[in-house]
């Protein structure tokens, strides 16, 4: 017993006094073109990892490339892609490893959003779990057996929608809450061979939430946190090998890790966010 509280506090001290140094680590980030990826390549950059971006605007990718560059990565390469299509996939990993030879970390940021108006079915639903889930799945699948070589790390972006419940966002909770569960199980298959660091943003400034959609979404009265303050977190956290991070930090507090961190438990907030809704719907 003795030896296993001394091995967890110097654990914890370890990762928090020598985070991961990524200079000259190959980072493969989809959804690369904007908001949370956008900027997280960014501050990969500014450590002078080497970058892998995927998006499906490659005009975007290629301006994020400069700007990467710019900040201080020595080597960028953009691959157009659709995280949905499972070739696709299978392509943008391929391209990474046979430019660098190598793979350090994925991170699975790409993602959208629709809001549901009603409960009848539409393909844009299919579409969206398509990319919210799938595209993650492919992609780790194929990027397993270079990052288990190099004991790297895999980053998932899903939500705090995740792990409550959100009128007008019914499908897309759950995409974001079958990344957690899948990616959890992952954890417990991979042991120490792969880390997994499971980001829980809250509402973040991006091109999804504008004022129109925060509007259609009921979210206007939610705190919202810059990009940029964002992704400094997820990068400090990403460092450290944490295998859970929700942004901003406050509303971590409303969840309840098991000690293994096998499972979190609602507390409080999934109460206080259906009575905020509820709210908001009867003002409408």
């Amino acid at each position: 017993m003795y030896y296993s509280v001394f091995y967890m506090f110097f654990n914890y001290f370890i990762k928090f006094a020598i985070p991961e140094d990524l200079a000259g680590k190959v980072a493969l980030i989809t959804g690369a073109s904007s908001g949370i990826g956008e900027y997280l390549a960014y501050e990969y950059a500014k450590r002078g990892a080497r970058l892998a971006l995927v998006a499906r605007r490659k005009e975007q990718l290629e301006a994020v490339a400069g700007r990467a560059r710019e900040l201080g990565s020595p080597e960028v390469i953009v691959i157009s892609a659709d995280v949905s299509k499972v070739d696709d996939c299978k392509r943008f990993v391929d391209e990474t490893i046979h430019h660098f030879g190598t793979l350090n970390h994925l991170v699975n940021n790409a993602g959208v959003c629709y809001i549901q108006e009603d409960q009848r079915c539409s393909l844009d639903y299919v579409s969206l779990m398509d990319i919210n889930f799938w595209g993650s799945v492919y992609a780790t699948q194929f990027a397993v057996p270079y990052l288990r070589n190099n004991k790297g790390k895999i980053v998932v972006i899903s939500s705090c929608a995740g792990w409550f419940a959100t009128p007008k966002l019914g499908i897309y909770c759950a995409s974001k809450a079958a990344l957690i569960r899948y990616f959890e199980t992952l954890r417990v298959e991979f042991g120490s061979n792969i880390g997994i660091t499971i980001v829980t943003p809250g509402v973040v400034k991006s091109e999804i939430t504008s004022d129109k959609w925060l509007l259609q979404a009921n979210l206007y009265w939610a705190p919202m946190v810059s990009t940029e303050d964002c992704v400094k977190t997820v990068l400090n956290s990403i460092r450290r090998g944490d295998e859970y991070l929700t942004v901003p930090r406050w509303m971590g507090i409303f969840f309840m890790k098991t000690r293994n961190h096998v499972c979190q438990t609602k507390v409080i907030l999934n109460d206080v966010m259906v009575f905020c809704f509820v709210r908001g719907l009867k003002k409408k």
